[in-house]
């Protein structure tokens, strides 16, 4: 079920409207794409700050009721507050069924609890990316992609290429540049070892007294 919206025309724009809007606790926001004009609408600002928490939100296709008429966009930008919760503008692009989009959804790392690298080596996961961005049509955009992380050992690394994408999505980075095939996640030898390790090789290079004895007793 997609999230939807409710939306009015704006017809007032300028820095001064926006203001105005903002302490009526509404925002202003701009739709374009699709072949038509932009639209400028505004939003609750109550809406929208109920909806920031599911990040869902960001990547799935909303339904935008604008007085009676239904717009399905995505979300591209969102202006925040300096140092308030409040969202000062938002940009939404329409979408067609026909027509693909790219969107950035997040990945959803599993088994990193039971990983033998982790668990059994005394390795720490790093994840180098949180999110990918993918091409699809608006219909098979997925809520979040899974990597499994279970059988991942030290010094192992899942790359883009490597993450099972679901019917009729693709890597937007690898598609059309395969050498982008950068890593997703890896996990490597912890730094507490990495420390031990250290200690425990310059605490073996300082000498014993019965070493120091033993060269006293050569010269």
């Amino acid at each position: 079920m997609s999230i939807e919206l409710n939306a009015t025309k704006r017809d007032v724009k300028g820095k001064g409207a926006s203001r105005r809007l903002r302490h009526a606790n509404t925002l202003p926001a701009i739709i374009y794409g699709a072949g038509k004009d932009p639209l400028s609408i505004t939003l609750l600002q109550k809406d929208i700050q109920h909806k920031l928490s599911d990040e869902n939100f960001y990547s799935q296709v909303l339904s935008l009721n604008i007085e009676g008429a239904k717009e399905d966009v995505l979300i591209r930008d969102i202006q925040h507050h300096p140092y308030k919760m409040d969202v000062m503008h938002m940009d939404f692009m329409r979408v067609r069924a026909d027509q693909v989009v790219h969107v950035h959804v997040p990945l959803h790392f599993i088994g990193g609890d039971i990983a033998p690298g982790v668990k059994e080596e005394g390795g720490a996961i790093s994840h180098v990316m949180m999110e990918v961005e993918i091409e699809c049509l608006p219909k098979y955009i997925p809520t979040s992609i899974e990597v499994d992380i279970s059988e991942m050992h030290l010094g192992d690394v899942i790359h883009l290429s490597e993450l099972k994408m679901p019917e009729g999505v693709s890597v937007l980075a690898i598609l059309h540049d395969p050498e982008h095939d950068t890593a997703v996640v890896n996990i490597h030898q912890s730094k507490a070892i990495s420390e031990e390790e250290d200690e425990s090789v310059d605490a073996g290079e300082v000498p014993t007294a019965s070493d120091e004895e033993g060269s006293d007793s050569e010269d």
